[in-house]
């Protein structure tokens, strides 16, 4: 063989280059052409070929380097692992390819591994978040039927985002578990419209009647019926309170309004009545000095003699006039103590000489007194029987008899003095 032929036949671990440039690769399957390189050397063709099967190595390399970190997902790592090793298995590239396919296949087990574990975290996803949305309806459900119309409202949107930014789960249980959160914010949604439309319905009646007892406060405001118009006002505030709020654009306005006409009232009112109290003080004189000859008349010692004096001082009393409000208790309490006093001493010599009493405590007398006679009759009888127990029973009972009339005969003495 000349060296010329022996340049061209020159070969690798991997592979060798025939006379005619042809390139052949070496695998388990024997030797398998991948191209022709005519340009330069054997060498220089070899290189070639080499370095493609370098840059599927390095294709594999990331390959496995991206599978390992997770950055892809199974599917992705299974299609891309195939897709290579087909280009592998029929690559036009030199070098140790049976091993490179095994290092792909070599994938395999660790994509299943991860596909494994992602469908069991997607179970537990799953499981958590219908645990959430289950909770979520719960919720939804116990608003629907309560009437926090203020924070309600707000807590309902809240939900809904929660419930937006949790996975979906099989579409049957993600549909079923929505319909219940929907119905749940439709029905609060609707009732809370119903309760604002009836008060708006009330506030708008509150209205009607505020206005019409603002004007009659201000038709009243200048009055001088005190008594009267004080009890109408009363009334007035009562059916105010009743009414219930008033749009809140004029409620404030109508109670300026109607509170203004009341204080006008009364301040006109209270002035009135301070005048009449400094009018009245020198008649809260003249009675205090009526007030000392009352008061001097007790003890009562002249029954009699008192209550001549006490007509007197009444006629003056009353003559005298009003006092001032802040007096009127207390002299009036005064006098009516001092009635008081005579009254129970009149009351007591009454009591003393009341004939109904009189005969009542004497007939007391007449039928204890017979009593006492059959029990001392029905005591000698036991006597003389030798009965000891019924002897001891009857001078018991002659005892107590005695003792209610001595009693009797004293009560009817006093009756009689």
């Amino acid at each position: 063989m000349s060296s010329d032929k022996q340049s061209r036949d020159d070969s690798a671990p991997w592979g060798r280059v025939a006379d005619d440039g042809t390139v052949y690769v070496r695998t388990a399957d024997g030797e398998r052409s991948v191209g022709s390189y005519e340009a330069g050397t054997p060498a220089e063709a070899l290189e070639f070929f080499t370095k493609r099967f370098e840059e599927l190595e390095g294709k594999v390399h990331l390959l496995e380097q991206r599978v390992a970190s997770g950055r892809l997902s199974p599917e992705e790592a299974a299609t891309s692992a195939k897709a290579l090793r087909e280009q592998v298995v029929d690559a036009h590239a030199v070098g140790d390819l049976v091993s490179l396919a095994g290092r792909l296949d070599a994938l395999a087990p660790v994509i299943a591994a991860q596909r494994a574990a992602r469908r069991e975290e997607r179970a537990q996803k799953a499981a958590e978040s219908k645990a959430q949305k289950e909770k979520l309806v719960a919720e939804a459900e116990r608003l629907a039927e309560s009437t926090d119309w203020r924070n309600g409202a707000n807590r309902l949107r809240d939900l809904l985002t929660t419930w937006k930014e949790l996975p979906r789960l099989d579409r049957a249980t993600d549909d079923a578990l929505w319909r219940r959160f929907s119905t749940a914010r439709t029905t609060y949604t609707r009732r809370r419209k119903a309760h604002f439309a009836e008060e708006h319905e009330r506030r708008d009646a509150a209205r009607v009647i505020k206005e019409r007892l603002a004007k009659e406060a201000e038709a009243l405001a200048s009055s001088t019926e005190w008594g009267p118009t004080a009890g109408r006002y009363r009334d007035l505030m009562r059916e105010w309170k009743a009414a219930g709020p008033a749009p809140r654009e004029v409620d404030d306005q109508l109670w300026q309004r109607f509170r203004g006409a009341q204080d006008a009232f009364f301040g006109a009112r209270d002035a009135a009545n301070a005048a009449l109290d400094q009018e009245f003080a020198a008649n809260a004189e003249v009675k205090e000095q009526i007030l000392a000859e009352a008061e001097a008349l007790v003890p009562v010692t002249d029954l009699d003699a008192a209550k001549r004096a006490f007509r007197e001082l009444a006629d003056r009393w009353d003559a005298a006039g009003k006092v001032p409000r802040d007096r009127m208790k207390e002299l009036e309490g005064r006098m009516r103590k001092v009635e008081q006093a005579i009254r129970a001493v009149e009351d007591e010599q009454w009591s003393r000489s009341d004939p109904e009493k009189s005969a009542r405590a004497s007939d007391i007398i007449v039928k204890l007194e017979a009593g006492i006679a059959e029990t001392r009759a029905k005591l000698e009888k036991a006597t003389a029987a030798g009965d000891a127990r019924k002897v001891a029973d009857l001078e018991s009972e002659l005892a107590n008899k005695e003792a209610f009339l001595e009693m009797a005969r004293r009560a009817s003495a006093d009756f009689g003095s």
